[in-house]
């Protein structure tokens, strides 16, 4: 029914990357998302499928521009070649203030960017691959030397997945037109702004390039509140309120919002981080939102909750691993059924 892909914590550190990524193997995961965000994303990657014998393992996602796309490139060359063909690269733009500030690096036209950085990747993976003259030659990245010396070699599985994060309609257009997949953010990831909004936007990519959604990839990220039983269910509901008081002071994040009428929340949000109040920012989000926003149910129910919102829009979706090992047993069962077994 659904590949479903174990999430990694942000705070996931290297030293611990491993064993998680083997628990989600024995879970019967499909594969990992590693973030790219407190740690290095493609250091994790490596320990990760390193750890793992039949793992795919996908950036979800990487922050582009920071890094060349020929550094990227070579990255994910030896990991695809170390993994035997399960690595995936998931890349994104985040935003403009933190590209900015936090990285040092440029933000010119963001959809622009990052179409030519997807079609970078592709041209040196093939250069890579057939030795062939590398000439790629953009507006926003050149590359058009690459001396036998520096490259790396053809390997057995060359078709790495370029998928990438978008929320906004010029960037989602982008993505279906080039991309081989679509990352959803948890903001863009309600079965309503699905069907209504990434879909339609998705197709006007295909049709601009002529190619069909057979073999694209749409994952889907929602925050989900589940556990073992009602009293962890319900914690994790109140975490997911935080977390999305946190992400709708980002305006934008406030599309959705929109699309249910809450588009007054996000500007509400907005001002609580400008007068530092953080603390508050949960009590703005009803329960009400939570239910567009974020699944719930016990590890028992959870899996019928995400099939019937999911079921016909997507094939891929992502699930927590439990904070508690000895929960493993519980959260496979549910696993297994979204898998169809």
């Amino acid at each position: 029914m659904f590949e479903v892909f174990a999430t990694t914590p942000e705070t996931m550190s290297p030293a611990a990357i491993g064993e998680h990524a083997k628990r989600a193997e024995a879970m019967g995961f499909s594969g990992l998302q590693v973030p790219d965000a407190v740690h290095d994303g493609l250091l994790l990657s490596a320990l990760a499928l390193n750890a793992t014998k039949k793992l795919v393992v996908s950036t979800g996602v990487l922050v582009a521009f920071p890094r060349s796309p020929m550094v990227v490139a070579v990255a994910a060359w030896d990991l695809q070649e170390l993994s035997k063909g399960r690595f995936e690269i998931g890349v994104g733009t985040q935003v403009k203030a933190n590209i900015e500030k936090r990285y040092s690096a440029r933000w010119d036209s963001p959809v622009p960017q990052l179409r030519e950085y997807m079609q970078a990747l592709k041209a040196i993976f093939h250069t890579f691959q057939t030795g062939e003259r590398l000439n790629f030659v953009g507006e926003h990245y050149q590359f058009t030397k690459l001396q036998p010396f520096f490259n790396p070699g053809p390997i057995d599985h060359p078709d790495i997945p370029i998928l990438a994060g978008a929320v906004g309609p010029a960037m989602t257009k982008m993505v279906g037109a080039i991309a081989d997949g679509m990352i959803t953010h948890p903001t863009n990831s309600p079965p309503r702004y699905i069907r209504e909004v990434c879909l339609p936007r998705l197709q006007a990519g295909f049709e601009r390039t002529g190619r069909n959604d057979d073999d694209f990839q749409l994952v889907v990220g929602p925050l989900l509140a589940t556990g073992k039983d009602e009293a962890t269910v319900a914690s994790e509901w109140e975490k997911q309120r935080s977390m999305l008081g946190f992400l709708y002071s980002t305006p934008a994040y406030w599309p959705s919002l929109e699309l249910f009428g809450w588009q007054d929340k996000g500007q509400q949000l907005l001002d609580m981080t400008r007068s530092g109040n953080w603390d508050e920012m949960r009590n703005i989000l009803s329960d009400e939102m939570l239910g567009e926003f974020v699944p719930r149910g016990t590890y028992d129910d959870i899996a019928d909750v995400l099939i019937e919102r999911y079921r016909g829009l997507t094939k891929r979706i992502s699930f927590p691993i439990p904070e508690d090992p000895a929960d493993d047993k519980y959260a496979m069962k549910a696993i297994q059924k979204l898998r169809g077994e």
